[in-house]
């Protein structure tokens, strides 16, 4: 594994630690063609949902899932909360996989997101249970697309900007699906000022640079759902992960504090 996609794993896995090609019938694809007329180019569609997004201002629920499977074992991770796409900020309560007896055994991890910032409380390994973590997201080998156990909504939204090799799927739930891949390079130099760092450090830090994904627009243009699947070596181990974002409620007014400098902890953080 790449020495700076080490950092990124080891969180993801600290994270975790505190509690332990379809193939279609002509027919079908040629709905989907017909559906898609007008639509245009279907990667430019998916690039244009970014800005789409930015311009609907907030979205006032936002729900996560992080699904991370190594050495047979899979372990996942969900969050609510709302988003500012304009500030570049936000805010995920996420809950944590419970124990072997089937019950919670930590108290939900909050997260803020904030542009260069990640602030974690409950985050466990020796923090008090009062006190927030700070993370820069730029010095992450992954820019924090996994560090957390949750992508932040913008990254993962931003990411988009770098779509290619981009199929139109069909129709789902009412929203249309798109299928292709995320170039990282290309994304961290479309994205905008306050995520450029960190979508540079994942596009440095990940050994592949490419990452498989769905998204799912509606009519307005607007991502409602995205997956991106993020692979890397960890321990000489494979490690799969597939993080979605859901976005409802754009527009929504939502407001987020961010912690205040006397709740930063500040001592040695055990991993």
């Amino acid at each position: 594994m790449d020495s700076r996609v080490r950092g990124g794993a080891v969180a993801l896995t600290a994270v975790v630690g505190l509690v332990g090609a379809a193939s279609g019938c002509t027919g079908a694809q040629g709905a989907a063609a017909e559906d898609h007329r007008g639509g245009g180019d279907p990667a430019e569609a998916v690039r244009r949902a970014a800005d789409v997004v930015v311009r609907s201002g907030t979205a006032g629920n936002v729900r996560t899932g992080m699904e991370m499977a190594a050495g047979g074992t899979r372990v996942t991770i969900r969050g609510e909360g709302t988003y500012d796409f304009r500030g570049r900020t936000g805010q995920l309560v996420l809950l944590l996989p419970t124990g072997p007896a089937g019950k919670p055994e930590h108290r939900p991890m909050v997260e803020v997101f904030a542009p260069g910032s990640l602030y974690m409380k409950n985050r466990g390994a020796g923090v008090p249970a009062d006190k927030w973590v700070r993370i820069e997201t730029a010095e992450l080998a992954d820019g924090n697309l996994v560090t957390g156990g949750a992508t932040d909504p913008g990254a993962a939204v931003e990411l988009l900007r770098g779509a290619r090799d981009v199929s139109y799927v069909g129709r789902a739930g009412g929203l249309r699906h798109y299928r292709g891949t995320v170039e990282l390079g290309g994304a961290a130099r479309t994205a905008p000022a306050q995520l450029r760092g960190a979508l540079g450090a994942a596009a440095k830090g990940f050994s592949r640079k490419t990452v498989p994904f769905d998204a799912y627009l509606d009519d307005l243009g607007r991502v409602r759902k995205v997956r991106h699947q993020f692979s890397f070596v960890n321990g000489g181990k494979d490690v799969a992960v597939a993080s979605t974002t859901s976005l409802e409620a754009f527009g929504k007014p939502v407001r987020i504090v961010l912690p205040p400098a006397k709740d930063i902890y500040a001592g040695k953080i055990r991993q």
